[in-house]
């Protein structure tokens, strides 16, 4: 990691001294010429790829026509990948934003709104989970817990109640007379790729039902495709009352969205909230690109057969490596492999070999790959991983080995 001492740029980024003038598909080529395998996606934001074909073209067709109206008009374009959403979702209703966090702002407000609309104003406060990532506001760094994120910032912002992952007794404990709904994502990525049983998020449902709670999904990261589903909560048989969208539902265009149904929405009235960008003409042409390629058939079973070569591929890795590898996680291609080493090491040995990956809490290095890889990228990338293990393994004092190392 550098800091270059000379740009303007805030340096609140620990940035790599590697920089890209171009993608193609899965993969990057830098300024210098080098091909790199993007198995990061922008942190699970390009699905499709660079440079696709399909957005290129609708992004470029919209910008010769319209790029900004306000929202003091209709957005007819809006409304229909606003009901493309609700027709392949739980919702019935959607405001679109410009990011995960101001989706996750959204949603925080939905719920509190809800009840104040009912009378219940008092009811304000939100349960949420060790180990999340909500996002960089205010609100949704005290959402997400993490004292790192916080610290500096002055008074957390009040109105979370958080516990561990997975532990349903713990919850049930943090419900009281204030409380007005559960925030949690199906799978945390930031956190390490942890996903609590099926059975937690039921019993979660069970409880907001009985509690006339609003059960709020943080699909940020899991959603649109990267699970193997169009969104992560079909995979648990359990519906959200409210979720938050962004990443990949612009493909790589900045757009987020705050899904609910009508009910959850009630109190969401004119004046309630706004965006001054939020269903830009040209955000809302890249989702729309976005949803004609993932709502193709077939598009879904190649996540998951992609999804299944991957894991089997890297559990002979582990098998061979153990003093480097521990586990793998994850559903899709949302993908987290447990270090045994320090896992920053691991990313900078797999970047030595031209492979991109991203760094998770407990140590864990996530793979992202864009879902349309193919299997011969996969296998590309199984090779790069088997070479920066080898090489990482012959520095270890004592280090298991099973095999030669890879050529």
């Amino acid at each position: 990691m550098t800091t270059n001492t000379t740009s303007h740029l805030m340096p609140v980024f620990a940035r790599v001294d590697l920089a890209f003038e171009r993608g193609e598909g899965a993969w990057l080529i830098a300024t210098d010429g080098e091909r790199y395998l993007d198995f990061t996606s922008g942190v699970a934001v390009n699905a499709l790829g660079h440079a696709h074909p399909h957005l290129v073209a609708a992004v470029q067709a919209q910008a010769a026509k319209l790029w900004h109206m306000s929202n003091l008009f209709r957005s007819p374009d809006g409304e229909k990948v606003a009901a493309r959403l609700c027709e392949n979702s739980f919702a019935d209703e959607v405001f679109f934003a410009n990011s995960g966090a101001e989706a996750l702002e959204c949603a925080i407000k939905v719920t509190r709104r809800y009840h104040a609309r009912k009378g219940h104003p008092e009811r304000y406060r939100i349960i949420t989970f060790e180990g999340a990532f909500h996002g960089r506001t205010l609100a949704t760094l005290a959402a997400g817990g993490q004292e790192k994120y916080l610290d500096g910032f002055g008074p957390k912002v009040e109105g979370f109640d958080q516990v561990p992952l997975g532990d349903i007794e713990a919850v049930k404990k943090a419900i009281g007379p204030e409380t007005a709904g559960i925030l949690i994502e199906p799978v945390q990525g930031e956190g390490g790729v942890r996903e609590p049983s099926h059975s937690f998020f039921r019993a979660l449902r069970e409880l907001c039902d009985d509690k006339g709670l609003l059960l709020v999904f943080d699909e940020v990261q899991t959603g649109m495709g990267r699970t193997g589903e169009l969104f992560a909560y079909k995979r648990l048989g359990v519906e959200p009352d409210v979720m938050a969208l962004a990443k990949a539902l612009g493909g790589g265009f900045p757009i987020g969205a705050c899904l609910t149904t009508r009910e959850a929405a009630s109190g969401m009235t004119a004046g309630s909230h706004g965006s001054t960008f939020g269903g830009n003409p040209l955000a809302i042409a890249a989702a729309s690109a976005v949803l004609d390629v993932m709502l193709a058939p077939g598009f879904f079973d190649h996540v998951k057969r992609a999804s299944l070569v991957l894991k089997q591929k890297l559990a002979s890795i582990i098998d061979r490596y153990p003093g480097v590898l521990r586990e793998v996680r994850g559903e899709g291609l949302l993908i987290g492999l447990q270090a045994a080493l320090p896992a920053p090491d691991l990313i900078a040995a797999l970047r030595d070999e031209k492979l991109l990956t991203v760094g998770a809490g407990e140590n864990v290095v996530r793979l992202l790959p864009p879902l349309i890889v193919t299997e011969s990228e996969i296998e590309d990338a199984v090779g790069r991983i088997e070479k920066a293990c080898a090489r990482l393994a012959q520095d270890l004092p004592d280090a298991p080995r099973k095999e030669k190392a890879a050529s």
